[in-house]
């Protein structure tokens, strides 16, 4: 019975979300760009033959180029207009956030509100430039990738590929920023998010073909919707775990009256670099495999699908330890301890037990230290559990690592957004009401 109010409960939440003008005209705007995307994903780049195109993808299982067709939601491998996806734009969001913590010029612009608007247009330029290099690169990568492929002049067809692609990045990162502006959640992880949801329904089509023909059992079946409903229950569980620490603000008088003087959580995650840790391993990890499909039937092709093909040992244990590095790599890049501590200090708060500045910093520093060792080595995990299950299940999909963290993050910050909605108008949201989860303390 509990069971069954919890589903009721949660269907009276959606009807509120089309009871409330605002939030249903954001929903459906939301969609309605995501449709406008799906679109746009079929339209072909001038001069290519994708029925060989898919040929030849058909045997890229461990390369670079799935990295990259997952960000851009399959519009790889199609060559669509939308082939780059919004990886440019990440690409450049990722490289002004490193100049902003090694640069002083930038890392001024970034604490300053008008300094970040002149971020966000470098932030433009810069994903233009990148399309523009990324898009003579899968040009000659068309050119080059098999015979048939390419069915028009070669100078014609880096000129139309070049054009097409750097302004189906443009338009993406345009029909992103209508959804932030406009619709629910954050424009680019919705386009990323709605690309690889795009793919599942063929995925689960595939698998239950196989098990009508008998290519695989309904054993095996089982067992992976089994294992993708517990990784994704893992994957909320930490990505919603925080350590709290007890920060004092001090008593402020204002006239006769005195105010402040609370005690209050301050949260860190335990997964503070999100899915980035994992794309940057897999792009290394990636990059042996990916340089020997350019070396077919030699030595070094053969060395390199022994060694690293997924679920190998060595690809495992060099894939987790990476994974392991790049998550505190990033974590130190997006938080400073030091500026955390000093911000504070301004207010004139400390941590419960702590000395303000240096000791502070230090305190924070230890903390994130301990905290993102088991949230990175959980993550690493969870990377490379669907390497095993398609291998030892026969799974016609790849489910898990990357994939699944943009998936349940990207989901549940929409969630969030739709709950302060419903909550500020008093509704019922689709979350149980109470605390997070955490410890508190020093």
């Amino acid at each position: 019975m509990e069971e069954l109010r919890r589903y009721l409960k949660l269907l009276e939440a959606i009807k509120n979300i089309f009871r409330i003008p605002d939030l249903k005209k954001k929903v459906l705007f939301t969609a309605f760009i995501l449709i406008l995307y799906r679109m746009g994903s079929f339209i072909v780049t001038p001069g290519v033959d994708i029925e060989v195109l898919k040929g030849f993808f058909a045997n890229q299982e461990n390369t670079l180029f799935n990295l990259f067709n997952l960000f851009a939601g399959g519009n790889f491998e199609r060559a669509s207009i939308f082939a780059l996806g919004i990886m440019p734009y990440i690409t450049a969001s990722i490289v002004m956030q490193l100049l902003g913590s090694i640069i002083p010029f930038f890392e001024k612009l970034k604490k300053d509100p008008e300094g970040q608007k002149k971020i966000n247009q470098y932030t433009r330029y810069g994903t233009v430039l990148i399309a523009f290099f990324n898009a003579i690169g899968m040009a000659v990568f068309l050119l080059n990738a098999g015979e048939g492929i390419v069915t028009i002049d070669t100078g014609l067809f880096v000129f139309t590929t070049v054009i097409s692609m750097i302004t189906g990045t443009i338009v993406i990162m345009w029909l992103g920023e209508q959804i932030t502006a406009s619709g629910i959640g954050n424009g680019i992880s919705m386009i990323i998010f709605a690309g690889i949801i795009a793919a599942y329904p063929g995925g689960f089509v595939n698998m239950f073909n196989m098990i009508r023909t008998g290519n695989m059992t309904i054993i095996s079946g089982l067992i992976v919707i089994a294992i993708m409903i517990l990784v994704t229950m893992s994957v909320i569980l930490v990505t919603e775990a925080v350590r709290k620490l007890t920060v004092m603000y001090p008593k402020k008088i204002v006239g006769r009256k005195a105010y402040g003087g609370q005690t209050q959580s301050f949260p860190i995650r335990v997964n503070t670099a999100g899915v980035i840790p994992i794309i940057f391993a897999q792009s290394v990890i990636m990059m042996p495999n990916t340089v020997a499909t350019f070396f077919p039937n030699s030595v070094f092709g053969d060395i390199m699908n022994r060694h690293f093909s997924p679920a190998t040992p060595a690809y495992t244990i060099i894939y987790m330890l990476l994974i392991v590095f790049f998550a505190y790599f990033y974590t130190a890049i997006v938080l400073n301890p030091k500026d955390m501590a000093e911000n504070l200090k301004k207010q004139g708060a400390h941590i419960q037990g702590i000395e303000q500045g240096r000791k502070t910093a230090e305190h924070i520093d230890n903390i994130l230290k301990r905290i993102t060792l088991p949230g990175a080595v959980f993550f690493a995990t969870i990377a490379v559990i669907p390497d095993f299950m398609m291998k030892f299940t026969n799974m016609p999909f790849y489910f898990g690592g990357t994939g699944v963290i943009i998936i349940v993050g990207v989901a549940l910050d929409t969630l969030k957004q739709i709950e302060s909605h419903l909550i500020m108008r008093h509704y019922d949201g689709f979350m149980k009401k109470g605390k997070l989860r955490g410890r508190t303390g020093g």
